[in-house]
């Protein structure tokens, strides 16, 4: 999928996110920069969740209550996998929510096989607000 802007991104994170089931985990792998947020934003819509979506980034974890609850990670930070321990990661990754997993290629190792990946890139030859995002 092309993004042109900030609202594609958001619209297609939304439809997505209503196709979510219990126990779904998405994986969201990019660059600084180049939207997961923004893309969290827009799959908390698709849940029906009003809040204001940021990044987790110190906390680790954000919990949300929508349709289903979202369980917002940011791997970021993350230096030893004791960490996702310390927080009790299975109970969320196996619960009955859906996990938004950002920079879950840190912690690859621990995610499920049937989670999703989602990949986001830049492309500035394209447009500074050109993205790719693909679903594997």
């Amino acid at each position: 999928m092309n993004s042109l802007n900030e609202q594609d991104t958001l619209d297609f994170a939304a439809a997505l996110a209503q196709s979510a089931q219990k126990g779904d985990i998405y994986c969201l792998i990019g660059d600084l920069g180049t939207g997961k947020t923004v893309f969290s934003k827009g799959f908390a819509q698709g849940l029906g969740i009003a809040d204001d979506i940021t990044s987790p980034t110190f906390n680790i974890i954000s919990v949300y209550d929508g349709v289903l609850p979202l369980y917002h990670f940011d791997m970021y930070r993350i230096e030893d996998i004791d960490e996702l321990y310390n927080i009790g990661f299975e109970e969320y990754f196996y619960g009955d929510g859906v996990c938004l997993v950002e920079w879950a290629n840190k912690v690859a190792d621990e995610i499920p096989p049937t989670a999703k990946w989602i990949y986001i890139d830049k492309d500035l030859q394209r447009g500074e607000n050109f993205r790719t995002i693909e679903v594997k």
